[in-house]
């Protein structure tokens, strides 16, 4: 090789080592170790022992009301309920093969139950996965995304996301299925990734506040042939609505499809997204969500699937 290949073939790799080390695995984001909980449901709705996957260290975890173990920054859509003296739980996210390691796998489904064999209810439920946690017992099926805390404290400004992915989209109608009420929508259903910066602040009375930094929002319209391996996903900085790229649904989280977050006081307040900061702004908290169902609480199509694996910040 003369010297000029040999240059160029030294530029070629220490370039190669540059983009390695400005990629930075979310701790827990090869999804290869889990939290097995197992629990079991009220007899009045038929006594069934179920486990519940969450994402942490391999172990075991016994108690119903979950806190995230071993540093996990990953919440998950398992949940356990605990209403009116009933105890139930959900499943729509799962463990999964990938490349001969392990992968998350979230799916829409239909929940539904029996009591007694009288009433028989049915809803729809998402898989999600986000960072934050989960505040259990959820204790009323009345606006489910309060018991989400999406976001956690962050101050860095990456480029991008970065991911493995598949998808397959259900042919099934979306539709919204509450328990006691059941509606078709006359629009699609797709799998999506939120991934959003934000600049928050706490007032004197408790309502946390902030400001949008970065954005970004991808929705997965069709589904794949086999997995999309290490696909990176811009962030873009400042307000974005003025761009070709833009659409709606990258806006600002406000009104009911609003964010929460545990207030200084303990308390679940909406996270009160007022605007767009400046695009050199620096944020407080990043959220990152991964769903196989994008219309909010128990909306979506069963059978929606999406598959996850190997998540990456960018620098």
């Amino acid at each position: 090789m003369n010297v000029k290949g040999l240059f160029v073939a030294t530029v070629a790799l220490l370039s190669s080592y540059s983009v390695k080390a400005q990629e930075e695995l979310i701790k827990y984001g090869d999804f290869e170790s889990w939290v097995t909980r197992t629990i079991k449901e009220s007899g009045i709705i038929g006594g069934k022992t179920k486990t519940l996957l969450e994402i942490g260290p391999n172990m075991k975890y016994a108690p119903k009301v979950y806190k995230n173990q071993g540093g996990s920054p990953w919440g998950t859509s398992n949940i356990y309920a605990h209403v009116k003296g009933i105890s139930k739980t959900n499943t729509s996210v799962y463990r999964d093969v990938h490349n001969g390691g392990s992968c998350v796998k979230l799916q829409t489904h239909i929940e539904g139950v029996k009591v007694m064999k009288l009433i028989n209810i049915h809803v729809i439920a998402a898989g999600s996965i986000f960072l934050g946690d989960m505040v259990e017992p959820i204790t009323s099926s009345s606006n489910p995304m309060r018991y989400l805390n999406p976001g956690i404290p962050f101050t860095r400004r990456p480029k991008a996301v970065k991911f493995d992915y598949k998808v397959f989209l259900s042919d099934s109608a979306n539709i919204m299925k509450t328990g006691f009420r059941s509606k078709t929508l006359n629009y699609k259903d797709y799998c999506d990734v939120q991934c959003i910066l934000q600049k928050r602040w706490e007032d004197e009375d408790g309502n946390i506040h902030a400001l949008r930094v970065g954005t970004m929002i991808h929705r997965f319209t069709n589904s794949t042939k086999g997995w999309q391996e290490g696909k990176s996903f811009e962030i873009k900085y400042g307000d974005i609505t003025g761009e070709s790229y833009y659409r709606k649904y990258m806006g600002l989280v406000t009104g009911d499809a609003s964010f929460y977050a545990t207030n200084s006081r303990g308390k679940q307040v909406k996270i009160l997204e007022e605007g767009w900061a400046d695009a050199d702004e620096k944020p407080t908290h990043l959220i990152l969500k991964f769903n196989s169902s994008c219309g909010g609480a128990y909306i979506g199509s069963p059978g929606n699937t999406l598959w996850i694996d190997n998540v990456k910040l960018v620098y």
